[in-house]
């Protein structure tokens, strides 16, 4: 009695092929598009708009941590705005400003002896979204 394999090898790639069905479903290609439907897979991470008025990502020089950056660039975001309302005026200051500027500054937003953690970053964000709330109802008026 000859029994053929055929069948057998048939089966098998047609489990092969449908179990890999969901892996490929799965593989996207990362994309740097900041919509609500980037896939969670994607580690990618949008570009600051170059041309926008907004204090860019900070030099990875200026701290040794991230949050230490990102609390710097919230000094400046504050520096900047309190320039603009205190000048009354609407036209991008950010030229006018400096890193250095936010590390002189650092005292003033001070709420740790921490070096690590001299602030709190959170409430420099709400800060300075507060003032730029500010200055774009002044530059509305």
């Amino acid at each position: 009695m000859t029994h053929s394999l055929t069948p057998i090898r048939s089966l098998c790639l047609a489990a092969l092929v449908v179990s890999a069905l969901p892996c490929a479903a799965l593989a996207q290609t990362p994309s740097t598009n900041p919509s609500g439907d980037t896939p969670f897979s994607s580690m990618a991470i949008a570009q600051d708009e170059a041309g926008a008025c907004r204090v860019p990502k900070p030099p990875i020089d200026l701290a040794e941590t991230a949050y230490l950056r990102n609390g710097y660039r919230a000094i400046l975001r504050i520096l900047i705005a309190e320039e603009a309302l205190a000048s009354e005026t609407c036209t991008c200051l950010l030229d006018q400003f400096t890193w250095d500027q936010a590390l002189t500054a650092l005292p003033r937003f001070q709420t740790s002896d921490n070096p690590r953690l001299p602030f709190k970053v959170l409430d420099l964000y709400a800060e300075a979204d507060a003032l730029e709330a500010q200055v774009v109802e002044a530059c509305a008026e």
